[in-house]
């Protein structure tokens, strides 16, 4: 018996169904009480400590604030500090051999041995979760993989427990516990996880964490996770979580802007039903308005979702940078400048990005409108360098770029840039964002065309070579949206044809293959899509967002590799 008195699986489900109910507290916004109905136990039950990790980490997945990572990593710590009390003092896999081989294992299936295994495997489950979820936190702090690499060893161990949790499932000695819909929710949760997050990662990354001739599987992880979703289980509203992060954010943000978007809807839809006010669900039900091209329905959304709850308010923050984004799309360039003030006053994950953002929304501000607070753009521009902000040891690489792009306003004779809300969209992804729809497209191109004939008219500047070629780059993405296939390939092909007049923007040469590489596949034009992909992956580095743009370019690999026949994929093997 433990030490409440009652036996291991009368805990573990008290421990479960307390843990629902915090959870469902939490999505209903009512943020403090789900973490003080967990609090208590944190220290004694793994499941009490992982949700009110769990908890903390989704907050800061949500709000990229520095101090709520921290909190969430510390936590997490802790969480696994926890874990490891009801650990077996053997390995895994020697919990797992004594599982799955125990000759007469089937007599025990009610009695106390049986029990404590079943007890230490969902510790061995709440474990590699506590890794994973580490993991996962150190990436959001450094997208260039630094510290991730570093923490390597925390994820091949999370990665090795999972496998051979997944072999345990699969084993025909396996007998199920009372709790093993819970139990199996967890193993469908990380290999899903690591399926599906490694086969997007660039293969020089995944020599680097000696994951040596290993890529995840997409398509098994997303079946993973489908799976963990649809299953009722502690895991399920996480699985449908990381789902829908994956289908409007990163396949945008790191891929190639190929993401189901109607799954997500199908995904969100019985969560809405359940919590109309849920902030969380709001905020995707705006963004999968957004990737439908319905704009002022995504508006709506957000503000709904800032409306809903007023105790986490740097989940308006989120709600302001999408926001942003819309009003960007919209070319309505005073209300993205406000928002882009919001940020920049009440938020602090780069306060370098937000002031960058203020004063590209003034560039584009036309002659006769006067800026809202009396900022010049020449003026916030020459903050942006002096707000250089360093989480873990590294700078956020569009702060980065931001501080890049920023320094020619450092002269006492600046040359403006020419179109900056717009080349900052890029790297967001946004021009597929705004594909969906020819009129926002048909509005972007028109603006960037008037950028482009001013240029023409300024006297020629030893800018002039990257200032044309951000515009060709724009122009090239919203032409490949409107259908306009070979104008677009020429806007293209200009760039990497003028790569030696280039003097600062070096990230437009790979960027622009990589755009034609898409067109490319789109065409299904594989084999020359392949050889500019690999060209832009080997033969550039040491340029502004070069991570993103691997994940990029890994992302179109994976789709031209991809075997058209059957539905069939080929290469990659699974986690299992």
């Amino acid at each position: 018996l433990s030490s409440s008195g009652r036996s291991p699986t009368s805990d573990l489900n008290t421990a479960l169904h307390e843990c629902m109910a915090a959870l469902d507290l939490f999505l209903n916004n009512e943020f403090s009480d789900a973490l003080a109905s967990l609090q208590a136990k944190t220290k004694d039950s793994m499941y009490h400590a992982l949700t009110y990790a769990t908890i903390l980490e989704m907050q800061a997945m949500m709000t990229f604030d520095p101090q709520d990572i921290l909190n969430a990593g510390n936590t997490m710590k802790e969480a696994q500090a926890t874990c490891q009390k009801f650990r077996k003092k053997s390995t895994v896999a020697d919990s797992i051999n004594n599982l799955v081989h125990r000759q007469s294992l089937e007599h025990f299936t009610e009695g106390n041995i049986i029990t404590n295994m079943h007890n230490e495997i969902h510790a061995e489950i709440c474990y590699a979760e506590c890794l994973l979820q580490r993991a996962a936190l150190t990436f959001l702090q450094d997208e260039n993989m630094v510290s991730f690499i570093k923490g390597g060893i925390k994820v091949r161990n999370s990665y090795q427990t999972y496998r051979e949790l997944d072999s345990l499932i699969q084993s025909p000695h396996y007998v199920k516990g009372e709790n093993h819909l819970h139990f199996e929710g967890g193993v469908k949760l990380g290999v899903g996880a690591f399926n599906l997050t490694l086969s997007m990662f660039p293969a020089r990354i995944l020599r680097l964490l000696e994951f040596v001739g290993f890529s995840g599987n997409k398509e098994h992880g997303l079946l993973q996770l489908q799976e963990g979703a649809s299953s009722y289980s502690f895991r399920s509203v996480l699985c449908t979580m990381l789902l829908l992060c994956y289908h409007t954010f990163m396949t945008f943000v790191l891929g190639t802007g190929k993401g189901n978007v109607e799954e997500a809807e199908r995904l969100l839809k019985p969560y809405l039903a359940r919590y109309p006010k849920g902030a969380i669900f709001l905020f995707f039900a705006g963004r999968i308005e957004t990737l439908k091209g319905n704009i002022d329905a995504a508006v709506n959304r957000y503000e709904e979702c800032c409306e809903a709850q007023q105790y986490w308010k740097q989940f308006h923050h989120m709600c302001y940078w999408e926001l942003m984004w819309c009003f960007t799309y919209k070319r309505q360039w005073k209300m993205a400048f406000f928002y882009a003030d919001l940020l920049s006053k009440e938020n602090t994950w780069s306060k370098a990005t937000y002031i960058y953002m203020k004063a590209a929304y003034l560039s584009m501000f036309g002659p006769d409108d006067c800026s809202p607070f009396g900022d010049s753009e020449a003026d916030l521009f020459r903050v942006v360098p002096s707000l250089k902000l360093k989480i873990a040891g590294k700078s956020l690489p569009t702060e980065k770029f931001a501080i890049r792009k920023a320094r020619r306003y450092l002269s006492s004779n600046p040359i403006p840039l020419p179109v900056p809300p717009l080349e900052m969209m890029y790297i967001w992804n946004g021009y597929a964002v705004i594909g969906k729809c020819p009129n926002l497209t048909e509005g972007m191109l028109e603006t960037l065309i008037e950028a482009e004939e001013a240029l023409a008219r300024s006297s020629a500047t030893e800018l002039l070579a990257d200032d044309q070629c951000v515009i060709k780059l724009l122009k090239g993405l919203c032409l490949k949206h409107l259908g306009k296939i070979s104008e677009a390939e020429d806007h293209f092909n200009y760039i990497y044809l003028n790569e030696k007049k280039v003097k600062y923007d070096h990230y437009l040469i790979p960027n622009a293959l990589l755009e034609l590489a898409i067109l490319y596949l789109d065409q299904d034009r594989r084999e020359e899509a392949i050889k500019l992909l690999e060209r832009a992956k080997q033969n550039y580095k040491n340029y502004s967002m070069e991570t993103r743009t691997h994940f990029r370019i890994q992302a179109a690999l994976h789709q031209a590799k991809s075997a058209p026949e059957n539905g069939m994929h080929s290469g990659a093997s699974a986690v299992s």
